[in-house]
């Protein structure tokens, strides 16, 4: 263990400059604290500055990243909407196609024409129709001979009148 030395004549007179030293060094390093404080309100204004331009340096490129992220987002969901509605309209189609065929079959089977069936007789009584017309024609534009002769003539198309035929 180390002893204390007792106070030498020497060191009495010596402890004044040194209580001197001490007193100005703890001056100087307070001052030196206080300098540094200053100095660091000063510069922590331009550091403080410094962080909100790097804030919001970081902040554009944070809204950059997501936007383009949600709008990758959204184009996969557009797309992935696209694909559903062609799906469902697909199923739909069918769906609808299977309807018609159904219904039209239950119509046959009641014996109600079809739009085709109608489209034919509609030709058909035109075509009759025409025919009609043209033997009129013929018929006002030929003389009558005797008064027997227009009732063989209505007696022969009687007999040759074809049976009535069944619609298809």
């Amino acid at each position: 263990m180390a002893q204390k030395q007792k106070p030498t004549s020497d060191d009495s007179k010596s402890g004044a400059p040194f209580a001197d030293t001490i007193k100005e060094s703890a001056s100087q390093i307070w001052l030196a604290g206080l300098g540094a404080f200053a100095k660091a309100q000063q510069e922590g204004g331009k550091v403080f500055e410094s962080l909100v331009k790097d804030g919001q340096t970081l902040q554009r490129k944070t809204q950059a990243a997501a936007e383009e992220k949600l709008s990758e987002a959204s184009q996969r969901m557009a797309s992935m909407a696209g694909d559903l509605s062609a799906k469902a309209s697909g199923q739909w189609d069918k769906l609808e196609t299977i309807f018609e065929e159904r219904v039209s079959r239950a119509l046959h089977r009641l014996g109600v024409p079809s739009s085709q069936d109608l489209a034919t007789m509609a030709a058909r009584i035109e075509e009759l129709e025409r025919t009609v017309a043209r033997l009129s024609a013929r018929r006002a534009s030929a003389p009558r001979k005797t008064a027997v002769r227009p009732a063989a003539r209505a007696a022969k198309p009687a007999a040759k009148r074809a049976p009535a035929r069944k619609s298809a």
